[in-house]
C-alpha cells in the first residue's frame, strides 16, 4: 500500500523475525513472501560523455585515477588501492589483487592509460601507494575518488544519475558495443 522498495520491505521482514525470535523469543509463524528485487539496468556514459569527463579534469592524478576506472573496469576499491607493482606496462596489463569475492585478476591498460599513467609517475613518484592519501602511508580514500568523479561530471554538465562504478559499466558496455566478449 505504502509503495515501498523490495529492499525496505526485506528489512521490515527481517526486523519481525529477529523480534519473534530473539526479543520474544517466539516463533514466527507467518509466511511472509519476500518481494522479488527490482532488476534495474545500470547508467552508462556515453563515449562522449566520459571523453568530456576525463578532459575536463586537470589534476593529473586524478584524471590517472578516472582513466583507469574506465580503461580497466575497475572498481573504485581496486584503483584506491593499487601499488606500483601492480601496473605491467610491458604487458599492458593491471594486477588487481584480492578484490570481490577476494579474487586476483588482470584487467586491461589502455595505450592512454598508460601515457597518463607515465605523467603521472614523473609528477608524483608514489612509492608505497600508487594513489597516496595526504600523509603518503595510506591510500586515497573511495570516498575522495567518488568525491573527485561528482566533481568532473558537475564540470562535464553531466545530469545523468551516476557514481563513479558508472564508469564499470560504461567500460563493460563500450567493450560490447565494440564487438569484444567480456570474457
Amino acid at each position: 500500500d505504502k509503495k515501498v522498495a523490495a529492499s525496505t520491505l526485506n528489512i521490515v521482514i527481517n526486523a519481525l523475525k529477529f523480534y519473534y525470535g530473539e526479543v520474544l523469543r517466539k516463533s514466527f509463524i507467518y509466511e511472509v513472501k519476500r518481494p522479488k528485487k527490482d532488476k534495474k539496468l545500470p547508467v552508462v556514459l556515453n563515449r562522449e560523455e566520459v571523453k568530456k569527463i576525463l578532459q575536463i579534469t586537470e589534476n593529473i592524478k586524478h584524471k590517472a585515477i578516472l582513466m583507469l576506472m574506465y580503461s580497466g573496469g575497475l572498481r573504485v576499491g581496486e584503483v584506491v588501492r593499487l601499488k606500483p607493482e601492480d601496473i605491467d606496462a610491458n604487458r599492458k596489463l593491471i594486477h588487481i589483487r584480492a578484490s570481490k569475492g577476494r579474487k586476483d585478476r588482470y584487467t586491461l591498460l589502455s595505450d592512454i592509460a598508460l601515457q597518463i599513467l607515465r605523467e603521472y609517475w614523473k609528477k608524483e613518484k608514489p612509492k608505497k601507494w600508487l594513489f597516496p592519501s595526504w600523509n603518503k602511508e595510506n591510500h586515497i580514500t573511495e570516498r575522495t575518488v567518488q568525491k573527485i568523479f561528482q566533481d568532473a561530471c558537475k564540470k562535464a554538465g553531466i545530469k545523468k544519475n551516476v557514481s563513479v562504478h558508472s564508469l564499470r559499466h560504461s567500460f563493460a558496455t563500450h567493450l560490447l558495443e565494440s564487438g569484444i566478449d567480456l570474457r
